[in-house]
């Protein structure tokens, strides 16, 4: 390999540590609206969870859960490892 595209893929290295970043920013924003939604929910009435307002609060609680299960799956430490195996 030659010194540009080592540059170039310590550059995507760089961006790698930022992207971790972001999406640890992005879990934590997710987890929040889901408790969130899940204290909306608890503190109905149960006459009111069972009611159109509860489904939609008991799918978003589903749907904000996915959305966390699948950024958490995001691996950017294994990538970076290839990335740095690439380097060398």
């Amino acid at each position: 390999m030659n010194n540009q595209r080592r540059k170039d893929i310590q550059e995507i290295i760089q961006k790698m540590s930022t992207l971790s970043d972001m999406v640890e920013e992005i879990k934590e924003a997710v987890e929040a609206a889901r408790d969130e939604e899940q204290e909306y929910l608890d503190n109905m009435p149960e006459s009111l969870q069972v009611s159109d307002r509860g489904i939609a609060a008991e799918e978003a609680i589903d749907s904000l859960g996915e959305a966390w299960d699948v950024l958490d799956e995001f691996d950017t430490d294994t990538l970076t490892s290839n990335l740095e195996d690439a380097a060398s």
